[in-house]
């Protein structure tokens, strides 16, 4: 390991959050890292030290005791506990700063919001990768998929899913997908003959994602999916529906790099099929 920064999982004792904290424990334990536990009281709205807050302040603890308490007998941690004021997706993606991974649960229509305004912004904002965590049942699940599309953040999510499958056993699914011109569809626009040359143009890209993961682990099975049929989301959701992760990277080569977070990653957290690392360019491999 090259950092001890501790994961950190952000809850609100929802079925989402409380799933999220034992994928946490469980990672924390494997990689022999600290864990911490961490709840925001939304103080955006207090313009005065109102006598409620403080048992909001009060039921954010107890929040935070229980949600320790679950993983006695369940995982061998002993996680930290820290209670945060503030707004949520800010306040947690402020303190992604003091972790190596930063973990949420994907949302619910309770006390924690949405996907949409505490998930992507945590993912949007946060310095170190972050996994997204849903109710799936992971049990029997297996294999690692990673979303390509020849960018740098790409470049690193490969990375990164690879020495994750290796780490656990898995096998690797690198899947790209492309919009190739349909020869029926764009008849008169583009010949047949152009789509395929398009499709070979696209799995050169495909094979440079995945060179020289041979030589840095000889033992991992790789596999190239080139998708033609359907757009990335898609394409990944469905790769993705058997696996026990999906890594992508925080942004593509689309022409808006303005964005924090891209399209993909964006469209892939709404349609969640499994546990989802989003990864960053300028993050260490470290958990």
């Amino acid at each position: 390991m090259t950092s001890r920064k501790p994961i950190a999982v952000g809850t609100n004792d929802s079925a989402q959050s409380q799933a999220a904290v034992l994928w946490a424990a469980r990672r924390a334990h494997r990689a022999d890292l600290p864990l911490v536990i961490l709840h925001v009281v939304d103080d955006r709205w207090v313009a005065e030290p109102y006598p409620w807050f403080g048992t909001l302040q009060q039921a954010g603890e107890e929040l935070l005791k229980t949600a320790a308490g679950r993983l006695e007998g369940t995982v061998p941690v002993s996680p930290d506990t820290e209670l945060l004021t503030g707004s949520v997706g800010g306040s947690l993606a402020k303190y992604s700063k003091r972790t190596s991974m930063m973990v949420m649960g994907s949302g619910s229509g309770h006390f924690g919001g949405t996907l949409a305004d505490r998930a992507l912004q945590v993912a949007t904002a946060a310095k170190v990768p972050v996994a997204v965590v849903g109710t799936q049942d992971l049990e029997g699940r297996s294999g690692v998929v990673v979303g390509v599309d020849g960018s740098p953040e790409s470049t690193q999510a490969v990375a990164f899913a690879a020495a994750e499958a290796d780490r656990e056993g898995d096998e690797l699914t690198v899947v790209y997908a492309v919009d190739v011109p349909d020869p029926i569809i764009d008849a008169g626009l583009s010949p047949a003959a152009m789509a395929e040359l398009i499709a070979d143009e696209e799995r050169v890209v495909l094979s440079e994602a995945v060179a020289g993961l041979k030589e840095d682990y000889p033992d991992l099975v790789v596999h190239q999916r080139l998708e033609t049929e359907r757009g990335a989301v898609a394409g990944l959701v469905e790769a993705a529906a058997g696996a026990r992760l999906l890594v992508v990277g925080s942004r593509g080569k689309g022409a808006f790099k303005r964005l924090l977070l891209g399209s993909t990653a964006h469209g892939v957290l709404k349609h969640l099929p499994c546990p989802v690392i989003i990864t960053r360019t300028d993050a260490a491999l470290t958990v």
